[in-house]
C-alpha cells in the first residue's frame, strides 16, 4: 500500500533467513562452539517454520480470524503436526524452538532480539522499499557472532554494527511497518473482518471461501486448535486470496457498513490517520462518529469501524526480554546499552507511544 516494491511472501524471508542462519552456525563452529550436524538440521527446520503460524496478512488478523490467539503457539502446533508425518525428525527442532533444549544460545538464533529472522527482514524490506537507513551489515554482524556461558554474543568490535543495527530497527518501524498509510490499511482490513463476523455469526448468509467461513461463524480458542487437528487444516487453507476476493464480493453486499468498508479497501481509499503524543479526547472522537453517522446513514453502533483512535509502539530494544550482550577481551560481557558510548542506545530501550485517531477522509470539524 505504501511501497510498492516492497511486495515478498514468507517464503522469500524464511528462505533468507535460512541462508543467514547457516552462516551463523558456520560461524560459531569456527570459533569453537561444539554444535552437532543434528543440531544444525534442527535449527535450520526451525528457522524454516518460525513463521507457519502466521495466519493472512499476518499480525493484522491475529485479533479477528484467531480471536488473539499468538502465532508462535501455532507455529508449533503445526511443527507439532509436521513431527507425526515424519516420525519425530522434528524432536529437536520444537525443543529448540520452545527453549527447553540445554544449548540455550541455538534457541537464540532462531529466536531472539540478534536473530536471523531480524537480521534477514530489515535488510530485505529496506531494499526493497528503498528506505536506506534500515541497510544493516548482516555479514559483519554474523562474522563476529560468538558463545559465552551459553549465550550468544557479539564480540568487541562489531559494537558499532549492533548499534547500527538498533537505529535502522527504530527507523523501519516508524518508516516502514507503523506507516501511518499501512496503519490505515491494517485497521481497515481488521474492521471489515470485524463486521463480516458480526454479520455471520447474527445469522446472515454472507459470501465466503470455505476456509474463511469456518473462522467468522467461530471464535475458537487455543485449546480447540489443539483437540481438533482438523482445525489446523484449515487455518492452513486461509491466505491473503481469501480475503481480497471475499472483500470484491462484500462491496456490493446490501449493509451499508460492509459494503462501504470494502469498497474503500478495493478502491484504495483508507481512513485519514492522525497520530499525536497525547490520548484524543473522548469529546473529539464522539464529535467524529457523530457526523460519519449522518454522512453515510449508518447506525450509531457501526460508527466504531469508521470512526476510532489506538495506539502505536516502537520499541528499538528490550533488555528485559533477553538481551544482546558484547563480549569484551577479558571475557566479561555487558548489554549493548551499558556497553554503548552512544547515548542514543540506552534511550532506545524505552519504548515511544504514540496515540492516533482514524477518521473517513470526508468527515472534518
Amino acid at each position: 500500500m505504501v511501497y510498492p516494491g516492497a511486495y515478498h511472501t514468507r517464503f522469500h524471508h524464511v528462505i533468507g533467513s535460512m541462508h543467514l542462519a547457516n552462516q551463523a552456525l558456520e560461524t560459531l563452529k569456527s570459533k569453537g562452539s561444539v554444535i552437532t550436524e543434528e543440531e544444525s538440521k534442527a535449527v535450520i527446520c526451525g528457522v524454516l517454520l518460525h513463521d507457519i503460524g502466521h495466519g493472512p496478512f499476518s499480525h493484522a488478523l491475529e485479533h479477528t480470524i484467531t480471536n488473539g490467539i499468538n502465532h508462535e503457539e501455532l507455529s508449533v502446533l503445526f511443527m507439532e503436526g509436521l513431527n507425526k508425518e515424519f516420525g519425530g525428525e522434528l524432536d529437536l527442532t520444537i525443543r529448540i524452538f520452545k527453549n527447553t533444549y540445554p544449548k540455550k544460545f541455538l534457541h537464540q538464533i532462531v529466536s531472539s532480539q540478534l536473530d536471523v529472522d531480524r537480521l534477514d527482514y530489515l535488510n530485505r524490506d529496506s531494499f526493497y522499499t528503498g528506505v536506506n537507513e534500515g541497510v544493516i551489515g548482516v555479514d559483519r554482524i554474523i562474522k563476529l557472532l560468538n558463545v559465552h556461558n551459553d549465550e550468544l554474543v557479539v564480540d568487541e568490535k562489531g559494537i558499532y554494527s549492533i548499534e547500527k543495527f538498533l537505529v535502522a530497527r527504530r527507523i523501519m518501524y516508524w518508516q516502514v511497518y507503523l506507516h501511518k498509510t499501512v496503519v490505515a490499511a491494517e485497521f481497515l482490513i481488521i474492521n471489515i473482518l470485524k463486521k463480516a463476523k458480526e454479520l455471520v455469526q447474527s445469522g446472515e448468509n454472507l459470501f465466503c471461501t470455505d476456509a474463511l467461513r469456518l473462522f467468522l461463524q467461530n471464535n475458537f480458542t487455543l485449546n480447540d486448535f489443539k483437540t481438533n487437528p482438523s482445525l489446523l487444516n484449515s487455518f492452513s487453507e486461509l491466505d491473503d486470496y481469501d480475503v481480497f476476493t471475499c472483500a470484491k464480493q462484500w462491496c456490493n453486499y446490501p449493509d451499508k457498513t460492509l459494503s462501504t468498508l470494502c469498497g474503500w479497501m478495493i478502491n484504495r481509499k483508507l481512513y485519514k490517520v492522525k497520530v499525536i503524543s497525547d490520548k484524543f479526547p473522548d469529546s473529539i472522537i464522539k464529535k467524529y462518529r457523530q457526523k460519519t453517522m449522518k454522512e453515510f446513514n449508518i447506525s450509531e453502533s457501526d460508527t466504531k469501524y469508521f470512526v476510532f483512535s489506538d495506539t502505536i509502539e516502537n520499541n528499538a530494544y528490550n533488555p528485559k526480554k533477553d538481551r544482546i550482550s558484547i563480549l569484551f577481551k577479558d571475557k566479561t560481557t555487558q548489554d549493548i546499552a551499558e556497553a554503548s558510548d552512544q547515548l542514543n542506545i540506552s534511550s532506545l530501550s524505552t519504548p515511544v507511544k504514540k496515540h492516533f485517531i482514524c477518521y473517513p477522509k470526508s468527515i472534518e470539524i
